[in-house]
């Protein structure tokens, strides 16, 4: 029989609860600790404001913000990613350097799609 981890979440309603609290604590300790996710957060309400306010379609709108929503998404996990890391050890490892740039590599393509999509839309909708 395999260990189980005290941290293995329930089953039911409870399990729902506490995920959802969980998920709440993870956003406030990205907003508190992690510089970049308040970039991208900021970027994510402007992006989405002027999205509703585009004259575009629906599906349109909700591209343009999915994409911005994806960017926070990679963020999250690359932070998460980065905070294992340094959880092991602090000390400069080839593999530890590697696994935080392929975090940050993820985050960079998100965001370059992010960018082809709203490049898309614009230039559909203004040209």
């Amino acid at each position: 029989m395999e260990p189980v981890s005290e941290f293995k979440s329930k089953s039911g309603l409870k399990r729902i609860f506490s995920a959802f609290f969980y998920s709440v604590d993870g956003l406030k300790s990205a907003w508190r600790h992690e510089h970049a996710f308040r970039q991208e957060l900021a970027l994510f309400v402007v992006g989405a404001l002027i999205a509703l306010a585009l004259k575009v379609s629906a599906f349109e709108k909700l591209v343009l913000i999915a994409v911005l929503v994806l960017i926070l998404i990679v963020e999250l996990i690359n932070s998460a990613l980065e905070a294992v890391v340094d959880r092991i050890s602090l000390e400069r490892h080839p593999l530890s350097k590697n696994a935080k740039d392929f975090g940050s590599a993820a985050v960079l393509l998100t965001c370059l799609l992010a960018a082809a999509t709203w490049g898309v839309v614009l230039f559909n909708r203004f040209y």
